[in-house]
């Protein structure tokens, strides 16, 4: 592999190019912006790997399809997306955000964490794999979809309708980062589950004069009142049956969380928060992150919150929650139970309205293919990975892997300060030359 990573060394400026052009063209699924022209860009660069491309059809962002290599024993897929988040707020970005910018060794623009550098960098690796060997030595499948920032409702259709595409013996899933200070890269086996939901509460059929508040009902306050029986001061969810479904850690699962570095006084410095939730580090720190389940308040909005005052009662308040679940834990019976939950103590007058849901998901630490991994990251990284059985985020994993054994492990190019979904998104360039190089490792190591 050394004449790979050499070749991958000695063209780096180009690959560089590749990314930044990937990542100044804008994809935004949320506001179907720019996402033909992205569908397009990613269809050439998989041509100039000579891979075979497909579009498969959705009532939404086609997925992109390709196959390379074929009559080999194995067969390795990668699965990215090529939609990214909205940029907002723009005045936080020091650089325009679909302009990417380079500043001490980093590429700053909105998506180059998430996913664009990765979805680039498996790109990059089959290419300089190529110039070197000619051919691929195993089967390689691309999965790029166009939806996963707005929760992949059709990943479950592609399954579904094409059990052949899916079909392989592992997947490279999208990406996972790399510690700033120690440099260890992640390796991650699974991730959290999501319920995003909304909540509405209305009262009067018009905004009022706020003297009406003393005999109409204020729905911001009620909205209010609801929200604060869901979560005690402990961080405890209250929602009756919550918690039951949960599979306790076991014993290679504490292993996993103790192996982790995490530079609790950097990440305080960095967020400028004074402190962690009830004052936890250590383990119980590391065990919280990867494997509670949380309830967040994710925005709030009524009535007037515009410059100046305005004396107004609101006619309708709106939350947007979100529960990040764990092993066993679905989205489909958490709403159901916050509804029960919420109907049981007088708000049944709250509407609840799913915006979208993703189950938890985890691979075998034990299968083989998390061993060819490792193995390759070996071959790449001086650091020793950190194992992680779960990633604190969410991915639509298990829409595609349900009711299959296929092994999916993440790798990737960013790291814990990529400001994923914020303002001056980024990752070090170095990372990402990394990231190409254990991608071949991966490509040769797994036959």
């Amino acid at each position: 592999m050394e004449k790979v990573f050499r070749y991958i060394e000695d063209h780096a400026d180009m690959y560089l190019d590749w990314l930044i052009e990937a990542c100044n063209q804008p994809s935004v699924s949320a506001q179907n912006r720019g996402m033909v022209e992205m569908k397009e860009l990613v269809k050439r660069f998989l041509n100039m790997i000579n891979v075979e491309v497909e579009e498969i059809t959705t009532d939404g962002y086609p997925i992109i399809y390709g196959e390379l290599g074929e009559g080999h024993d194995k067969t390795l897929t990668f699965y990215n997306h090529y939609d990214v988040q909205p940029e907002d707020p723009i005045d936080h970005w020091k650089s325009p955000p679909f302009e990417a910018s380079i500043r001490e060794g980093k590429i700053f623009a909105r998506g180059v964490a998430d996913n664009k550098g990765n979805l680039i960098a498996r790109i990059c690796a089959v290419h300089a794999y190529q110039q070197i060997y000619g051919k691929v030595p195993i089967n390689l499948k691309f999965i790029f979809e166009g939806e996963e920032e707005v929760g992949s409702p059709h990943l479950e259709f592609f399954a579904k309708e094409h059990p052949n595409k899916l079909k392989t013996n592992g997947i490279i899933w999208e990406g996972g980062s790399r510690e700033v200070e120690s440099k260890r890269p992640h390796i991650g086996l699974g991730v959290k589950g999501i319920c995003y939901v909304e909540l509405t509460c209305k009262g009067a059929n018009t905004d009022l004069h706020s003297s009406e508040a003393a005999i109409i009902e204020n729905p911001a306050w009620r909205l209010i009142w609801a929200l604060s029986t869901l979560k005690n001061e402990q961080e405890e969810i209250l929602i009756e049956g919550f918690y039951d479904d949960i599979v306790p850690l076991s014993d290679l699962d504490k292993k996993f969380i103790g192996s982790m570095i995490y530079d609790e006084e950097a990440t305080k410095k960095l967020y400028g928060i004074s402190k962690f939730l009830k004052n936890v580090s250590g383990d119980a720190l590391k065990e919280r992150l990867t494997a509670d389940p949380t309830c967040t308040i994710c925005g709030i909005e009524s009535g007037y919150i515009g410059e100046g005052s305005k004396t107004v009662l609101p006619s309708i308040a709106r939350v947007k929650l979100d529960f990040r679940l764990v092993p066993n834990q679905s989205p489909e019976k958490i709403a159901q139970l916050l509804r029960n939950y919420l109907d049981k103590h007088g708000f049944n007058d709250i509407e609840i309205k799913q915006a979208h849901g993703l189950h938890p998901f985890n691979t075998d630490p034990n299968h083989p293919f998390v061993n060819t991994v490792l193995k390759s990251m070996d071959e790449v990284y001086q650091e020793p990975p950190v194992i992680l059985r779960n990633l604190a985020g969410s991915s639509p994993m298990y829409k595609m892997l349900k009711n299959t054994n296929i092994p999916a492990v993440q790798i990737g190019v960013a790291n814990l300060q990529s400001n994923y979904h914020a303002p001056n998104e980024n990752i070090f360039i170095d990372d990402y030359i990394q990231g190409i190089k254990v991608t071949a490792a991966v490509i040769n190591n797994f036959r």
